[in-house]
């Protein structure tokens, strides 16, 4: 907090700022507790507190965002709860299904430790308040996507989308829900607000045939995903790899 001093010099009866002076006081715990208010927090704090204590399911074991080189159990599950929980509200606004899903890894921000899933463990992994989008991509802006994911080698959490590529990055296989990618088809891809608007370089996104907005935080899909799953057990799979030894 920050307590500001003025002094003023009066002529004629006019004031006039000579000085300014500041002193910053740190809010620590040393400073005594109003017991007044302190009572009236404490209800709602309890409340919250309680909330996210709640237990919403149970992870088999514990998973990290560094656990795989381009594909995690962590990330593969972030990617395939947001499908699951953004697909039926996007196709009951446009009739259309979600193509695949894109976020990015440096998003996770937590470990998915063994044992009891709370609300809190959500908002350990995603503190974030990042929304879902559904951008309406062209064929060859799809391309501009996979050889993003081929030239960076991270592993950004993806759904719907397998890549296989050789150890001089040439691409194997490219395919969506199990089919080559058409340059001529619109795709829907669902991502975050943050990577729409260009975050990690991922300029792809525009521009675009449409955007739609769900207004549903990616932290919220995983607890509505949390509380349908029951047990979460992700793996490392196929979605992205390197063929080691292809040229």
């Amino acid at each position: 907090m920050l307590y500001i001093f003025s002094f003023y010099n009066c002529k004629e009866s006019k004031l006039e700022l000579i000085k300014i002076e500041g002193k910053q006081i740190p809010i620590t715990d040393t400073l005594p507790i109003d017991s007044e208010i302190e009572a009236y927090i404490k209800p709602f704090r309890d409340n919250i507190q309680k909330d996210l204590d709640s237990v919403l399911a149970y992870s088999v074991n514990t998973y990290s965002k560094s656990d795989g080189e381009l594909n995690t159990a962590i990330g593969n599950f972030m990617a395939d709860a947001v499908y699951n929980e953004a697909n039926p509200i996007f196709k009951k606004r446009t009739g259309k299904n979600i193509d695949m899903v894109l976020l990015n890894h440096g998003g996770i921000r937590s470990i998915l430790s063994k044992g009891h899933i709370t609300k809190r463990t959500a908002y350990q992994i995603m503190p974030f308040e990042n929304s879902i989008v559904v951008v309406a991509l062209k064929g060859k802006q799809m391309d501009s996507l996979v050889h993003h994911l081929i030239r960076k080698k991270r592993a950004h959490p993806i759904s719907k989308l397998k890549l296989t590529i050789t150890e001089n990055n040439d691409i194997v296989e490219a395919k969506i829900k199990g089919k080559s990618i058409e340059s001529d088809k619109i795709y829907y891809v669902a991502t975050n607000d943050y990577l729409y608007n260009g975050g990690d370089n991922m300029t792809f996104f525009k521009p675009n045939d449409s955007l739609y907005p769900l207004n549903y935080k990616i932290r919220n899909a995983l607890i509505d995903n949390f509380k349908k799953v029951d047990t979460i057990s992700p793996v490392i799979d196929d979605r992205f790899t390197q063929i080691k030894g292809a040229k």
